[in-house]
């Protein structure tokens, strides 16, 4: 009885010590190990300097006196002689999908949002993110590679700023934009171009997290706060962490950014581990693999039907809170003054007489839906169900496909104007100067529609209302710490986040009266058995012992 007493207080003691010691563990407890602060010149991600191998600040053709952004793209061109012609072919340029033979899916085409509807007849204001100078209307010349703006993508000094409604021009002299309170200053055109370099956050941020009107309009996974990021908010990002920029996983080949392009899926083989950076690095699998966890852990089962950023993006709008919906139906009321109205609550417009009625969101958890990597658009052609929801964008993808994952989505809420006797939607005119017919100097819903559709190319039957819409934004930044991960019970119980996604069996969520009953009687027969087998047992040890009692008697 001592020594086993010994041993088991021994055995209690390493065990004590070993959970003390794995609490300590990093990887255990969460804790997080110091990190590194980012290079000098590199706080907005990694340019990579160490490759660069030209400083254009000792290019004669960028010390002559420059006027306007043409005359530095001319120069940028004139060794940079084959990068107009690439810079053509993409997205960014063109805002129509490069796949896209008929010309609609894009920006530019019959695609349609719910935030600020289209961009035709309103290219002035949208287009002030445009890579380019002077998309004002249908008659930009987009084969002009002089109207290329090289700078919005590579300048670095951080002083160049495009006008909001100057179709992707810089002013001429400082203005004030009311709307934005703050007055733009023109820029200092060789300090500019002298400046150039490879892109980072800064250069892809001054668009991509205020896009659709404001900051966190469209996206829920980009805003300011990525500018900077700390760990917390995103792991690969991290600003005293890896340290990413975008183009480490937005990898580019003559001009053309990876990324998914309407009907093209992200990437064209997701089942191969990209191991260098001449193929397209998007995935999150091009780097982790399809088995990023350790052998043995759980995880690596689900990677064939669930995409990385499900587990790891738990919510989106970690700081700074998303636009969740916008009701055009309610725009135009007017103060007092005669100005739009404007109602804000907490920093941001709840109410803006120009726009309508928004609700804006922070720590929101994604809705999630299959995603082979296509998401198909509803055009401005198409016929529309005005008395249901009307998907505008939605992705492709099943249980049954084996390209498809269950991905996290932004689901943005719209009510938006549409042809009651057409049964399509319509495009507004909202930009534009008085006696244009623009929403936003005359707040006549009609005339706006009747000028936007006109435009269009497109028939308006004069007969409008409002629709419910949705519109879905893939989430895929704002990956969170490993600690920060979802838990298994967050999806496999009956009220958990995949509640609503249909068509598999997924075990804790769903449940079949037969089979639970089946299983029930076998939890209870081999209770049963369990007791009946320990009580022979103890009936059995008995009449040994009785009977070893009996012999020592005779004995």
């Amino acid at each position: 009885m001592g020594v086993w007493a010994n041993s088991f207080w021994v055995r209690s003691f390493m065990v004590l010590l070993l959970a003390v010691a794995f609490s300590l563990s990093p990887s255990f407890s969460g804790a997080v190990a110091p990190e590194k602060k980012p290079a000098p010149g590199d706080e907005y991600g990694k340019s990579h300097n160490k490759n660069v191998t030209a400083d254009h600040s000792k290019f004669e053709a960028l010390k002559q006196e420059f006027k306007n952004g043409p005359e530095v793209t001319k120069a940028c061109l004139s060794c940079h002689t084959e990068a107009g012609e690439q810079f053509q072919k993409t997205l960014h340029w063109r805002w129509i999908c490069p796949a896209d033979t008929e010309g609609k899916l894009g920006k530019a085409g019959m695609v349609v949002n719910n935030y600020c509807v289209s961009i035709l007849s309103n290219e002035p204001r949208c287009t002030s993110c445009h890579a380019g100078y002077g998309w004002k209307d249908k008659t930009f010349d987009l084969s002009a590679q002089e109207k290329i703006d090289c700078l919005v993508c590579h300048e670095q000094t951080g002083t160049y700023e495009k006008f909001p409604t100057a179709a992707g021009n810089p002013v001429s002299e400082p203005t004030l934009f009311p709307l934005a309170g703050k007055t733009f200053q023109p820029p200092e055109w060789n300090k500019v171009a002298q400046s150039v370099g490879r892109p980072t956050r800064q250069n892809c941020g001054v668009c991509h997290f205020f896009g659709g009107g404001g900051e966190g309009v469209k996206h829920g996974d980009l805003d300011s706060s990525m500018f900077k990021p700390n760990r917390a908010l995103d792991v690969h990002m991290a600003v005293e962490g890896e340290n990413f920029n975008c183009t480490r996983c937005h990898t580019t080949e003559k001009h053309a950014v990876s990324g998914r392009c309407y009907k093209v899926p992200a990437t064209d083989d997701k089942r191969t581990l990209l191991q260098s950076d001449i193929i397209k690095r998007i995935t999150c699998i091009s780097c982790h693999s399809e088995k990023p966890h350790k052998p043995g852990v759980k995880a690596n089962d689900h990677t064939d039907k669930v995409a990385c950023q499900t587990c790891h993006i738990p919510e989106f709008a970690r700081v700074n809170s998303t636009k969740m919906m916008w009701d055009w139906s309610k725009a135009g009321r007017m103060n007092d003054q005669g100005k739009p109205a404007k109602k804000m609550k907490d920093g941001r417009p709840e109410y803006d007489g120009m726009k309508g009625e928004f609700r804006w969101e922070k720590n929101v958890k994604p809705q999630y839906y299959w995603y082979n990597g296509v998401v198909k658009n509803v055009l401005l052609t198409d016929k529309i169900d005005p008395g249901q929801v009307v998907r505008l964008n939605y992705p492709e993808g099943s249980y049954s496909d084996p390209n498809a994952r269950i991905y996290p989505f932004k689901v943005h809420e719209g009510k938006q104007p549409y042809d009651k006797v057409h049964k399509t939607l319509v495009v507004p005119k909202l930009f534009g100067p008085k006696g244009t017919g623009s929403y936003w100097t005359e707040y006549d819903w009609k005339t706006a529609i009747t000028k936007g559709m006109e435009y269009a190319g497109l028939p308006f039957s004069g007969d409008f209302d409002f629709a419910q819409t949705e519109y879905m934004f893939q989430t895929t930044h704002m990956v969170a710490p490993k600690e920060k991960s979802l838990t298994c019970t967050e999806c496999h119980s009956a009220n958990g986040r995949l509640a609503n996604l249909a068509g598999f069996y997924m075990p804790g969520r769903d449940g079949n009266r037969a089979l639970n009953v089946i299983g029930w009687l076998s939890v209870v027969i081999a209770v049963i058995a369990v007791l009946g087998h320990g009580a022979g047992r103890l009936v059995s040890g008995k009449k040994r012992r009785i009977k070893a009692d009996e012999q020592r008697d005779d004995e």
